[in-house]
């Protein structure tokens, strides 16, 4: 099998891309990656004097490009990865979310539909639903309710999929995961900032009171579900892949502090999100009972895991630190107040 995977220099696509060459020697992949501040070409050290592996250096929004790329390569499957993933930045600047989530992903299905490509496997996220009340969890068809440019460009990219199915039976299906965690994520999401700044004796900035609640997936576990549902999930259809491990946001950096052994004074408590979800929460029954996946890493031994790699590779967290995420970092941080104001003063609060 021939792979075309978008955003396959970033955090999940990378993990994907590690994963099924080691898995199966059939299989080969064409990676697409724009290589934005997200995507790292050292996320892709291991498999780079793989001969099964191919990069290739594009913007998914390039329409001529994706046509000759799936006209030349002839790829089995489409693995759609590549999507502006941050909601603090689609918060202070929502532009590139709507190019690249939502014209990206329209110019892969064109490309894939004229290129009559046999599977495409859009990879989604839990946020589409928005915050979820408890006891409730999400299945397939509970109803979207996005609350931030990032995942409301997400949702949209979905239903477009969907729709490329529904009337040009392009077989499409869409997953939809729940917060990932491991190896080579950058660090300005939840776990790999918080293992950074504890391994650095920095305070650790905690949104609002900490209690928002995600469920965690170790990313090789979702990388799985991704194949299981290339292999054997139904056309036209979407599933959910969740890791069944819900957590307060204070409590995983509590576990952090426990294992790197720093104390909890660390903590700082910042300005929070603006329309920050409470709560999210996935059912996975479908992909369980459809393909027999399920998670196989705990949450606590896939946290033991995560933060033995940053500790032995402090040198790829440094080089992915500086730069324009230094900027970022500023602006989001130690900067936060004034501007969230920008933010709030705009939407007239």
């Amino acid at each position: 099998m021939k792979l075309a995977v978008t955003g396959g220099a970033g955090f999940i696509g990378s993990a994907f891309v590690r994963l099924a060459l080691a898995e199966d020697s059939s299989v080969q992949i064409v990676n697409i990656d724009k290589l934005t501040y997200a995507g790292n070409l050292e996320n892709l050290d291991p498999v780079r004097q793989e001969p099964r592996h191919r990069f290739i250096n594009a913007d998914i929004c390039d329409s001529e490009r994706m046509q000759v790329i799936f006209a030349e390569e002839r790829p089995d499957a489409v693995v759609h990865f590549a999507a502006e993933s941050h909601v603090d930045r689609s918060i202070l600047s929502p532009a590139p979310v709507f190019e690249t989530n939502l014209r990206g992903t329209f110019t892969l299905l064109e490309a894939a539909r004229t290129q009559r490509v046999p599977r495409f496997v859009h990879v989604s996220t839990d946020e589409v639903y928005g915050s979820i009340n408890a006891p409730l969890e999400a299945d397939e068809d509970f109803p979207l309710n996005p609350s931030s440019p990032y995942s409301a460009t997400k949702a949209g990219s979905d239903l477009l999929a969907r729709s490329y199915f529904s009337t040009y039976r392009l077989p499409v299906i869409v997953t939809r995961a729940s917060n990932n965690y491991g190896p080579y994520q950058f660090p300005e999401k939840l776990i790999p900032l918080m293992i950074a700044h504890a391994l650095e004796d920095r305070p650790l900035p905690v949104y609002g009171d900490g209690m928002q609640v995600r469920d965690w997936l170790y990313v090789d576990d979702h990388c799985r579900g991704i194949q299981a549902v290339l292999r054997r999930g139904r056309e036209g259809e979407i599933y959910n892949i969740g890791g069944s491990r819900s957590l307060p946001n204070l409590a995983v950096v509590r576990e952090i502090l426990r294992i790197t052994g720093k104390p909890e004074s660390l903590i700082r408590f910042v300005e929070d999100r603006p329309g920050h979800d409470r709560r999210y929460a996935l059912s996975s029954e479908k992909i369980h009972r459809e393909t027999g996946w399920r998670p196989a890493v705990g949450f606590e031994q896939g946290l033991e895991q995560t933060i033995a790699w940053y500790r032995d590779n402090p040198g790829w967290v440094a080089r992915v630190r500086s730069g324009e995420y230094s900027t970022y970092y500023s602006r989001n941080y130690e900067n936060r107040e004034a501007e969230l104001r920008t933010v709030i003063d705009a939407r007239g609060d």
